[in-house]
């Protein structure tokens, strides 16, 4: 007798609510020093039991504090959210208004919502996108320089989410959300916009 060789797959989809508990609201950030998610030539990049496990009591702690989520660090370098990938949407130092997040160097997520941020704001060229190294002291700097304009994480099951405040050294930064009274950028709207009309097709 052959052992059978047939498999079935099954694909189970349905309908979620809000990835966050306060639903779509912008989230506050605990920028991290003392914790480290990834390091250079590690498992960062993978979606690995072990990269988890690590964050969770972080999370529980910086929860316990008020905030959202955490925005790992890695020697000052921001890298991404407990939950997601990390784009600032900002005047850069030469006066270009820039979408930048961080590069895949093998510390974070690749992500398919990150590809596709990447992909859109290429497309409609209105302004730079660029991955690239950036520290927490320069994107502190541009907030008090005025010079952020909006902030968003990304990922699967957020699509994309506002961000309002990071906490760096003592400091609680506010992040503009656009015009007054809205809870989301303007480029953030957009970009869940499109990716949504995109996903019901």
């Amino acid at each position: 007798m052959h052992a059978a060789r047939d498999a079935l797959l099954y694909v189970i989809m349905c309908p979620v609510g809000p990835y966050y508990p306060t639903g779509f609201k912008p989230v506050s950030l605990y920028a991290d020093e003392v914790h480290v998610r990834a390091w250079p030539g590690g498992t960062g990049a993978y979606k690995m039991g072990g990269n988890y496990a690590p964050g969770i009591l972080p999370a529980l702690q910086v929860a316990e504090k008020g905030y959202s989520q955490i925005l790992w660090l890695l020697d000052d370098q921001v890298t991404e959210v407990g939950t997601m990938n990390m784009f600032v949407y900002w005047i850069n130092e030469q006066g270009q208004k820039e979408l930048i997040t961080a590069p895949l160097d093998g510390t974070i997520l690749t992500g398919v919502t990150r590809a596709s941020i990447l992909e859109l704001g290429r497309q409609w060229g209105e302004f730079k996108v660029t991955e690239a190294k950036f520290t927490m002291t320069q994107l502190a700097r541009a907030i008090d320089e005025g010079r952020v304009i909006e902030a968003f994480g990304a990922g699967t099951a957020a699509i994309v989410s506002p961000i309002k405040t990071i906490h760096y050294r003592g400091k609680d930064y506010a992040v503009p959300l656009g015009k007054s009274g809205a809870n989301i950028g303007e480029l953030t709207m957009r970009l869940l916009n499109t990716i949504q009309s995109i996903q019901v097709c």
